[in-house]
């Protein structure tokens, strides 16, 4: 399965990025600006920042319409595991866990709840600069 969710990097995937933050040197904003930066459409969730990198934020991953295609995780695994019970709600959604997001709970609760998924491998890596987009801008998914 993980090869699906990979896969749906060449689609024009819609990416929540949970723990998005402007921290600096905290991975979550890494990632964020780092996907937006080779035109992914990028949504920023964090409950306790109005935006990230200039751009609005949403609370919880239910937050967004539509609802995402890539949800990734830059966020203890305590929290990973509250926002995989989100994700089961949605009705095709696939589980991008970064390197340090998950634990051998989160791994057991993605095999309880059948979620699409990659784990321990980092977005930012596997992810290619889309040429055939501009710089996206996330408050046209909200």
């Amino acid at each position: 399965m993980a090869s699906d969710a990979i896969s749906r990097l060449d689609n024009d995937p819609l990416i929540a990025v949970v723990g998005a933050t402007d921290t600096p040197g905290k991975y979550g904003g890494i990632v964020y600006r780092n996907l937006k930066e080779k035109g992914y459409r990028v949504v920023a969730v964090n409950p306790s920042r109005s935006t990230v990198d200039g751009d609005p934020t949403v609370a919880t991953i239910t937050d967004i319409q539509p609802e995402p295609d890539i949800v990734t995780l830059v966020v203890p695994p305590t929290r990973t595991l509250s926002v995989l019970d989100e994700v089961a709600g949605f009705e095709d959604a696939a589980v991008w866990i970064q390197p340090g997001a998950a634990d051998e709970e989160v791994r057991d609760k993605l095999d309880e709840l059948g979620l699409m998924a990659v784990l321990d491998a980092c977005i930012m890596v596997v992810s290619q600069p889309r040429p055939d987009r501009d710089i996206f801008d996330s408050s046209a998914a909200q």
